[in-house]
Parts: structure tokens; sequence; C-alpha cells
């Protein structure tokens, strides 16, 4: 696959962050065929080998869960799909609110937004892990938000490649 058909397709696995995946393609992470597992190895060691300015920079374009781009309607396609998965998009106004709330807690406290791979939960298991993880440290915390981050790229990555056969 040429590179610029690389980026193309994966660019967007890691949240606006299409660096992750020029970097992987120009180490020669990237090996035929191409699988979710493999890719995500290669997207995710490079990741990690980023600055942890880059990380941050990664965790800080995740949007907010519930927040003003997805009443906006301004959310990517895999973001708008797993919010919308876990019924972010149906909140009360008393759960928006709460949503808010936190949301704001949160970035004030980490200097990032809350991230969660939603895929599998429902809004009370996404308030709760919230309200848990805003007493982290923030070392605790910015390990946890990467550790979901790459979480996130391989439940994207498996709707987009097959395993190996």
């Amino acid at each position: 696959m040429l590179r610029e058909d690389f980026v193309s397709r994966f660019g967007g696995v890691f949240e606006h962050s299409p660096f992750i995946a020029e970097r992987a393609y120009d180490a020669g992470h990237v090996t035929e065929p191409l699988t979710a597992a493999g890719v995500h190895a290669a997207l995710s060691a490079v990741f990690r080998a980023a600055s942890p300015q880059e990380r941050l920079g990664v965790l800080s374009a995740h949007p907010d869960l519930a927040g003003r781009l997805a009443i906006a309607g301004e959310l990517t396609e895999d973001s708008r799909k797993e919010q919308s998965g876990a019924g972010l998009d149906r909140l009360s106004p008393a759960e928006h609110a709460r949503f808010t709330k936190l949301n704001s807690a949160y970035v004030e406290k980490f200097g990032f937004p809350f991230i969660i791979a939603v895929k599998g939960l429902g809004k009370d298991d996404i308030l709760s892990a919230f309200e848990t993880r805003i007493g982290n440290g923030r070392d605790e915390e910015f390990a946890t938000a990467t550790a979901q981050v790459e979480r996130i790229a391989l439940l994207r990555l498996t709707t987009m490649l097959p395993e190996a056969e």
C-alpha cells in the first residue's frame, strides 16, 4: 500500500493525528496483509514513542463526551457513532448537565478531555468511570487516558480490517 493511501485510510484512527500513521509507515512498521492487530501494533508503537507533548496533543484532539461538538453535529464520524452507541446523544437535561460539569472539572484538573472507549458501555457506566477517574492523580490519569486512546484505535481498526486468517 502506498504511503498516501495508508495515511488517508488510517490517519484518523488516532483522533485528528495523522502523524502517527505517517511515522508508522515511514518507520517500516506496516506489513501486509494489513490486519487490525498488525496496524494497531504499528500505530501504538509510534504513539508510545511520541513525546509527552505529542501524546497530550492526541488526547486533546478527542472531543468531550456529550459536549458542544456533539450538540453542534461536529464530531468525526467515528466519534459520533461511538457516542451515539453509548446513548450519549439521548441524554436527559439533568444527565447532560452532569456530563457538562464533569467535562469542565476534568479538563480543568488534567488539561485534556476525559477519554474512555465507550463501545459496550452505557451512559451510567461512563458517568461512573468519570466520577471515579476524576479522583486520580495527573500521571495516573494520563496513563489511563493514553491506554483508552489505544483501545479506541483498536476498536476502530477492527471495523476497518479483517483479522489474519
